[in-house]
């Protein structure tokens, strides 16, 4: 593993893999898992599953971190991410945040999409899981052949796909959340 991917297996604010909450359910999945690959894929099933997203069942519980949104039971794509990166890092994988610019449904700017990208060691290359949650109109899958994503780019909206790879939340999400009191109320319409 070279230094670059390295930074992806840090603990950092809001990904902080070394609460015990994260820990027990690190634990857990492992049991349930006959290979690293097998753990990679239930960790993300268990965020996309089990986790639901805050806007799909209206709470307004404001999740800032991965042990928030295990604790909580809820959190918005940014802080699923959070969890999936936190339940990944503790076991070893590498694993980053990555984003897309997506139009909003009332036709009043964007919003920022995270979703997760994973270091597969079997295969040497990175590749990207959206843990966000599936619904009507919304269905990702783990797939470490090609993207299968929870939001197709449409850019005649002026949505855009990053494709980037970051060690952490950027720091402009973090205040959002960290001065937000209701989920309900977060929005960001900026460009990354």
């Amino acid at each position: 593993m070279n230094d670059i991917e390295k930074k992806y297996l840090e603990e950092t604010e809001t990904i902080d893999y070394s609460h015990p909450v994260i820990q027990d359910k690190v634990n857990e999945l492992k049991q349930k898992s006959l290979s690293q690959l097998h753990y990679i894929e239930n960790a993300y099933r268990f965020v996309r599953d089990e986790i639901p997203h805050s806007w799909d069942i209206r709470s307004e519980i404001v999740s800032r971190k991965a042990s928030e949104v295990l604790i909580n039971e809820t959190g918005i794509c940014w802080t699923k991410s959070c969890l999936l990166a936190a339940l990944l890092r503790a076991n070893g994988i590498p694993a980053g945040i990555s984003y897309q610019s997506l139009a909003r449904t009332d036709d009043e700017g964007h919003i920022i999409h995270a979703l997760n990208t994973v270091f597969i060691s079997e295969f040497h290359k990175w590749i990207r899981l959206d843990a966000r949650g599936n619904k009507e109109n919304v269905h990702a899958e783990f797939s470490i052949d090609e993207e299968k994503l929870a939001y197709p780019i449409r850019s005649q909206l002026g949505e855009v796909d990053y494709k980037d790879n970051h060690s952490d939340l950027d720091e402009r999400l973090i205040m959002i959340l960290k001065n937000s009191k209701s989920i309900l109320e977060v929005t960001a319409d900026f460009m990354l």
